[in-house]
C-alpha cells in the first residue's frame, strides 16, 4: 500500500462524534486517544506499531480493535520512531 509522507500538517477525517484527548507522532505514524478511551492509529505499520495485529500501513485512521475486545480504555499514547506505547485502564 502506498503511504504518502507529508512534511507539513494535513487535515484528517475522523468520525464526527470523536473527541480527541491526546495525540502523538512517531517518525512515520500517528496515534490519537479519544475522550471515550479509544485508540486510533495510521501511517507506516511495517513493525506492527499501529497495533492492528499486522504490518500493514494505512493512510486512514483505524480504531485499534484489540483494546476494545479486551475491555481496555486507552488513557495516553506515546509514539516512538517505530513503536507505540499506550497507557490503558481496565
Amino acid at each position: 500500500a502506498f503511504i504518502s509522507i507529508q512534511a507539513f500538517p494535513a487535515l484528517l477525517d475522523l468520525p464526527q462524534d470523536l473527541e480527541v484527548s491526546g495525540v502523538s507522532c512517531g517518525s512515520r505514524h500517528t496515534a490519537v486517544v479519544t475522550r471515550d478511551g479509544e485508540l486510533y492509529t495510521w501511517g507506516w505499520g511495517k513493525y506492527g506499531q499501529l497495533g492492528h495485529g499486522d504490518s500493514a500501513s494505512s493512510d486512514q485512521a483505524r480504531r485499534v480493535e484489540h483494546l476494545v475486545a479486551e475491555g481496555l480504555r486507552a488513557e495516553e499514547v506515546v509514539c516512538g520512531p517505530w513503536t507505540t506505547y499506550v497507557h490503558v485502564l481496565e
